[in-house]
């Protein structure tokens, strides 16, 4: 069976990774608009990898949760495109062989000049001389607002193959991912929802299973 997962915060919270926005619309008490936009790395670099600095530090001290060990099984039974929102690395931790980071990778760092990409130090730093031209303009691998998602066409392919589609831990309000469920649909796929409330997409899933992901991912994949 072809199977395609998209993953979000929420599974990734149960680790004891905070979501980077929280419900007052900050990310860990800064504007998205200061840490998670170009505009923002021009306007005060300093900041910006100080904050994802300590994202980093975080992300080293908690562990993947039962759902990314369930999900990594899932891998071993089925063909399965895995698709995450999420920039941490719990998949990989958790034993999943091939995922694909459509907002980038916190691990990762990327150079503004050639477009290089090369595993991430603890701390980075834009003045960090890019390995392959030697610029410095070394900023994090990350999809901020306003630019385009990686790996699109590889997921909208996935979509369009799969026999069933799953959204995990997702809010639903963040495209083109909250659009996944639809696309999926059109072509005959069964779409399930598994998240700790209806996302504000709910609608668009034939079935919702609620509850959190640790507890939920595990039974739902056992019974495929």
């Amino acid at each position: 069976m072809r199977i395609t997962v998209l993953t979000g915060a929420g599974i990734s919270a149960e680790s004891g990774l905070a979501t980077f926005r929280g419900d007052d619309g900050l990310w860990e008490n800064h504007r998205v608009e200061d840490v998670a936009t170009p505009q923002a790395f021009i306007r005060d670099p300093v900041l910006v990898h100080r904050f994802y600095n300590q994202r980093r530090a975080n992300l080293a001290r908690v562990d993947p949760n039962a759902a990314h060990h369930a999900l990594a099984q899932l891998a071993r039974m089925h063909d399965l495109t895995l698709v995450t929102q999420n920039v941490d690395n719990l998949h990989e931790r958790g034993g999943s062989p091939d995922v694909i980071h459509m907002h980038g990778e916190l691990n990762r760092a990327l150079c503004a000049a050639c477009d290089h990409r090369w595993d991430a130090p603890a701390l980075m730093h834009r003045a960090d001389p890019c390995p392959a031209c030697g610029q410095t303009a070394t900023r994090p691998d990350i999809v901020w607002f306003g630019e385009m998602p990686y790996h699109m066409e590889r997921i909208w392919a996935a979509l369009e193959q799969s026999d069933l589609f799953a959204a995990i831990g997702t809010s639903g309000n963040v495209y083109p991912a909250a659009g996944f469920a639809q696309h999926a649909a059109r072509m005959g796929t069964r779409c399930f929802e598994l998240n700790l409330a209806d996302s504000a997409n709910a609608r668009d899933f034939d079935q919702r299973i609620t509850g959190p992901a640790s507890q939920t991912v595990p039974e739902w994949i056992a019974s495929l």
